[in-house]
């Protein structure tokens, strides 16, 4: 009888990636992004097991989005927050939002595409998006994600 592999905590080797986002579509790289998080670019994947990696994303305001020019998703995709209080419902574009906080629009389509539960948070604490080409984790020796 075969014994299925299951890989232990001190196995896992947690790796690096930086990705450009300067010009890319905002789903195709949260997509990219999100299968790393998760681990499922490993042979060794195994759900319910972190193996993920840490992904670092630099230029998060170039990204692109699809759409023609009469209906933009710049302008017809909404990001809503609520205060928590009667009438606390805050609005905003995603053109609006890039211009004021880049990481945010991809922080959220990565959340998307992540389970939302215990899980998602974690691995998505593993993700570091800066608006711009510079970040601190180069002691990290980051690799370029294809």
């Amino acid at each position: 009888m075969d014994k299925t592999y299951y890989p232990k905590k001190d196995e896992i080797q947690h790796s690096w990636y930086v990705v450009d986002a300067n010009g890319e579509n905002l789903g195709r790289l949260a997509t990219r992004i999100a299968t790393v998080l998760l681990g499922k670019h490993k042979p060794t994947y195994t759900p319910g097991v972190e193996m993920g990696d840490f992904v670092i994303v630099t230029n998060a305001g170039g990204v692109q989005v699809t759409g023609t020019r009469t209906n933009s998703k710049l302008d017809t995709k909404k990001y809503y927050r609520h205060s928590g209080y009667p009438g606390g419902l805050t609005t905003i574009t995603l053109r609006d939002q890039l211009a004021k906080h880049p990481d945010r629009v991809i922080r959220s389509a990565v959340w998307g595409m992540l389970p939302h539960n215990k899980v998602g948070r974690h691995l998505l604490t593993r993700l570091k998006v800066y608006a711009t080409a510079e970040h601190p984790h180069e002691a990290q020796n980051p690799e370029s994600l294809k």
